[in-house]
């Protein structure tokens, strides 16, 4: 079918928004960093209150949530109620810190973070359980019971639980004065003129008025050069902080960290929703995988190799006997001393096999590790043959039984006949191949597997 005409057939959805990419690992630390650096001032503020405020102030702003401004000129009314709230609740400029660093420590996406219930039961001082709500589009919505780590004191700013029950207790004061008694309060001030208030920010909408770019902004946050460089340059564009992006990160990281074994990684999602949606086409996964594989390959290929020296070692040899036509010997002399022709090379002696002196009952892919074995150039059509057809056999089985099948034979025709033949010879060997790679003699039951 034409492409054109398959394109009319094909399902369309709306608002389909395009692949973000997650945030490479050195713009993951940037933000992550910019965060527990401002939680941690956050803590420090609401722990040690300014000194210009007097304490009567304070308990005022305690027990009603509003400042009093008498005495204060009118433009510098709005300065100063910030200032004195900042020194007893969290308000509305602490959100985007807060609300990353939740993401990067939990895992969880952002509006389930804007849900967590003030609710919890501590776990022998090592755990927090806490009931989160994860919310979908729709009247559907599921609960879920997590486990967070407490971690030591003074961590608290690198482990859920720690996180978790840190804010619970720094937005204790402004939760005394809400009769819902949600986790997430704060102070909300109303301008020049009061009332001062203190609200759930996430109680009608999960939205909020502070912007992410200004928190980034202020960060001087730069994005990479070039996908997942380690080395911005000094022209490079403002970082922009996407919460989607930070989790699809933490997923990512998760992942690698545990070997890419996705029902373990799987943490707030089934595992075909942590794939489709987070991992596959993100290029940090992508590298990742590669260089997994690329090493996943190069062992296996070290281990075929290793059992291929060891079995010419066991019958007193180093390298298989390779007689390049360059070499001088003509193909007639080399006939005459191996007359036995097997499927691939030729046998010097095929009734006396070098380890038993019995008459070869081997496979004919076992001649690739044999002392008795001799490859000349007259067989070298028949081993490209047989090379593509163990690759297309790759992609029919698992991994791991290619390579217990396969792997010696094609590491010994890969790395100890092609070398010593020249370009030229393989060249002109790859003009007379016949396209029959006579695999079905070593697997007389191929069609059964």
């Amino acid at each position: 079918m034409a492409e054109e005409l398959r394109a009319l057939f094909r399902i369309r959805g709306r608002n389909n928004r395009a692949f973000a990419a997650g945030y490479s690992d050195r713009e993951f630390r940037t933000i992550v960093t910019a965060a527990r650096t401002d939680v941690a001032a956050i803590r420090e503020r609401l722990a040690a209150p300014v000194p210009e405020f007097d304490s009567e102030m304070i308990e005022a702003l305690l027990r009603t949530g509003s400042v009093a401004v008498d005495g204060v000129p009118f433009l510098d009314r709005v300065t100063h109620r910030r200032r004195l709230a900042e020194q007893v609740f969290i308000t509305r400029g602490d959100l985007i810190p807060l609300l990353a660093l939740f993401v990067a420590t939990t895992g969880w996406n952002v509006e389930t973070i804007k849900e967590l219930p003030s609710e919890h039961r501590v776990i022998e001082g090592v755990a927090v359980e806490v009931p989160i709500l994860k919310r979908r589009r729709g009247p559907g919505r599921w609960h879920r019971t997590v486990t967070w780590e407490i971690g030591k004191a003074g961590q608290e700013l690198r482990t859920p639980g720690g996180l978790y029950l840190l804010m619970h207790r720094l937005m204790a004061p402004a939760r005394a004065l809400l009769v819902e008694a949600p986790y997430w309060a704060m102070w909300s001030g109303a301008g020049r003129s009061g009332p001062d208030r203190v609200t759930n920010p996430f109680a009608d909408s999960l939205n909020t008025e502070t912007s992410n770019g200004e928190w980034a902004a202020k960060h001087c946050l730069r994005a990479d050069s070039a996908p997942h460089h380690d080395a911005p340059s000094p022209d490079t564009q403002q970082l922009s902080l996407n919460f989607g992006r930070l989790k699809k990160s933490v997923d990512v990281r998760r992942t690698r960290a545990l070997g890419g074994h996705l029902p373990s990684a799987a943490r707030s999602n089934t595992v075909p929703v942590l794939f489709s949606n987070y991992l596959a086409g993100d290029p940090t996964t992508i590298d990742w995988a590669q260089s997994i594989m690329s090493d996943a390959v190069a062992d296996a290929e070290r281990s075929a190799w290793s059992a291929h020296e060891r079995a010419l070692e066991s019958m007193g040899r180093q390298r298989l006997d390779v007689r390049p036509s360059a070499e001088g010997k003509s193909d007639a002399a080399v006939r005459s001393t191996a007359p036995e022709a097997t499927a691939w090379t030729s046998c010097l002696d095929h009734a006396h096999h070098p380890l038993t002196g019995r008459r070869c009952s081997q496979s004919f892919l076992a001649c690739f590790h044999c002392a008795n074995s001799v490859i000349t150039s007259e067989h070298l059509p028949r081993l490209l043959e047989l090379l593509d057809a163990l690759e297309r056999r790759r992609i029919q089985l698992p991994s791991d039984a290619w390579w217990r099948r396969y792997g010696p034979a094609w590491t010994a025709i890969r790395h100890d006949v092609l070398p010593r033949f020249t370009e030229g010879e393989v060249q002109a060997a790859t003009e007379e191949t016949t396209g029959d790679a006579l695999l079905d003699l070593v697997e007389p039951g191929w069609e059964h597997l």
